[in-house]
């Protein structure tokens, strides 16, 4: 048994951020062709597409704003001939800002989390899933957080935006399960990226001692997740929302 994505073709969101890259990667080397979306580092965006193609993987950068139901099509259309219909979709972009607490967090901020995290995955659904029900299958997959369980303070536009996109995903599970697609989100905690282990050590001890397994995630164990439902070996899970946290948060029954 392996997990073999050979043929399928998979677009990543946000594939030039910390997260985004390593989940690109994985992906290829599980056999998928990849299509990188990015919004400002060009030179990223190029210089993953010559790492994916250098595993003899097919691969194309498409640009844009994700919050944005055109951008969505656009890069429907931009993929379309060189890599056909996508097979598997990973929302991963998300809007980067400041947090602070709910009396002091501006209202744009908020606009902002419900843009990156509700909007774009209906925009992408709305782009990407039709093509999935003609072939009747599909990944549709999200990278949501753990602090969507959490409720900390100063995370009130961030949570806010997850938890509304967990309804997006747990409802569209539903419509769309009879046509063999599944529809999951993965939950990371405070994870470990490239960015970490370039600069000096962090002072997570506060963070790792309510950890089960008593250590920060690394980025490659995210990706292993998301590759893991993108494959076959996933095709009876739909509708979750799985925690990639040391146990950090247990969703109830």
């Amino acid at each position: 048994m392996q997990l073999d994505l050979s043929g399928k073709t998979a677009l990543v969101t946000g594939a030039t951020g910390q997260l985004g890259r390593v989940i690109a990667r994985t992906l290829a080397a599980c056999g998928a062709n990849l299509a990188l979306h990015y919004i400002n580092n060009d030179t990223k965006a190029r210089e993953l597409q010559g790492e994916i193609e250098a595993l003899d993987r097919k691969a194309v950068i498409v640009q844009g704003d994700i919050t944005k139901q055109d951008t969505a099509f656009r890069m429907r259309d931009e993929i379309q001939p060189v890599l056909g219909g996508v097979d598997i979709v990973v929302a991963n972009a998300v809007i980067q800002y400041e947090w602070t607490t709910v009396l002091e967090q501006s209202p744009e901020d908020y606009l902002s989390q419900f843009e990156s995290c509700v909007m774009q995955s209906v925009y992408l659904a709305k782009a990407f899933i039709p093509h999935m029900q003609d072939i009747r299958a599909g990944r549709f997959i999200g990278i949501n957080t753990e602090c969507a369980m959490q409720n900390f303070t100063h995370q009130s536009a961030y949570t806010a935006g997850k938890r509304g996109m967990d309804g997006v995903y747990r409802v569209l599970a539903k419509e769309v399960g009879e046509y063999q697609i599944t529809v999951n989100q993965v939950a990371p905690g405070w994870t470990i990226s490239e960015r970490d282990r370039s600069s000096e050590p962090g002072h997570d001890e506060a963070y790792t001692r309510n950890v089960p397994l008593k250590r920060r995630g690394e980025d490659q164990e995210i990706a292993n997740a998301v590759a893991f439902l993108a494959s076959d070996l996933s095709s009876f899970i739909t509708g979750a929302y799985i925690p990639v946290s040391g146990g950090n948060v247990m969703p109830g029954i």
